[in-house]
C-alpha cells in the first residue's frame, strides 16, 4: 500500500511543478466545431493572415470545403491565393486538391525570419485552443524587438503582428511586484491601445476566436465524426457485453 501511495505521488510531481511554475494563465475560449459560420470565417482569415508564411500541409482546399459547408468554386475563388512552384519556375494557381502550402521559399525564411516557419497544421493540437488564442490577442508595442513587437503569451517572440491593422497597436502596463528570488520585477496587468484598429476589441476577440476554432478543426478534421462514433462504438460494447455474458454463462452451466 505505502508503494502506491509513494508512486502515486511521484506520478504527480510533474503537475505540482507546473502549478508552482507560476506565470501567464491562458485566457479561455470558447470554441464550436458546429458553428460552420465561424469556421467559414476563421478560413478566410487563416488564408489571408498565416498563409503567406506558414503552411498547413496536412489539409486540402476541397476537404476544408466539404466539411465547412462551401462550394470547391467558393474555397477556389475566395481562399486559393498562393502559387505551385513545383513545376513551373513562373507558378501555377494551386488547384482545389491541392495542399494547403506556401510559396515562400525555406532559404528565404530563414533568412527573413532566422528559422524555417514552422507548419501549422496540428498547432492547435500541440499548443491547445486557450494558448492559441491568448498567443492572438497578447501582441503589444516593443522597440527593443526586431519587428516592434512582443507578445506577453511567448515572450520574444519572432513573429510580427500580422493582424495589427484589424486590431490596432497597443502598449503594455505594468505594475512592479516582488519575485520568488526577492527582487523587484515588471508584470504585465494589461493593455492601452496606442493606435486604433479596423475592429474593436469585441470584434477582434471574436474574429481571434474563429480563427482559432477552424485552426481546431484543421488539427483533426474527423473529430466530430470521431466522437459521433465514439458513442455507438461504447452503445455496442455495453450491449455485447450483456452478449458475451448470456453466452459464457450458458457454457459453463454444466461444468459448474
Amino acid at each position: 500500500m505505502k508503494k502506491t501511495i509513494l508512486a502515486f505521488l511521484m506520478s504527480m510531481l510533474p503537475v505540482l511543478a507546473m502549478a508552482a511554475g507560476g506565470g501567464m494563465k491562458n485566457y479561455a475560449v470558447d470554441i464550436d466545431l458546429n458553428n460552420k459560420a465561424s469556421l467559414q470565417n476563421g478560413a478566410k482569415l487563416f488564408v489571408n493572415y498565416c498563409l503567406s508564411c506558414h503552411s498547413a500541409q496536412a489539409m486540402r482546399y476541397n476537404r476544408m470545403a466539404k466539411d465547412l459547408g462551401m462550394t470547391e468554386e467558393q474555397v477556389k475563388n475566395n481562399l486559393i491565393f498562393t502559387a505551385d512552384y513545383s513545376k513551373k519556375p513562373e507558378g501555377e494557381t494551386n488547384k482545389v486538391g491541392s495542399l494547403m502550402e506556401v510559396a515562400m521559399w525555406t532559404k528565404d525564411a530563414k533568412s527573413w525570419f532566422g528559422t524555417k516557419v514552422p507548419d501549422l497544421s496540428v498547432v492547435a493540437r500541440a499548443r491547445g485552443a486557450d494558448w492559441l488564442y491568448t498567443y492572438l490577442t497578447t501582441f503589444y508595442i516593443d522597440e527593443s524587438r526586431p519587428f516592434g513587437v512582443n507578445n506577453q503569451r511567448f515572450p520574444s517572440v519572432g513573429m510580427p503582428h500580422v493582424m495589427w491593422e484589424l486590431e490596432g497597436l497597443k502598449k503594455a502596463v505594468y505594475k512592479t511586484e516582488k519575485g520568488a528570488d526577492g527582487k523587484d520585477h515588471k508584470v504585465i496587468t494589461g493593455f492601452e491601445t496606442v493606435v486604433p484598429g479596423k475592429m474593436s476589441k469585441v470584434e477582434f476577440d471574436s474574429a481571434m476566436r474563429d480563427l482559432v476554432n477552424y485552426m481546431v478543426y484543421m488539427g483533426e478534421p474527423a473529430l466530430l465524426v470521431r466522437k459521433t462514433m465514439g458513442v455507438w462504438v461504447l452503445l455496442f460494447l455495453v450491449i455485447f457485453f450483456f452478449v458475451a455474458y448470456a453466452l459464457k454463462k450458458e457454457y459453463w452451466k454444466d461444468i459448474h
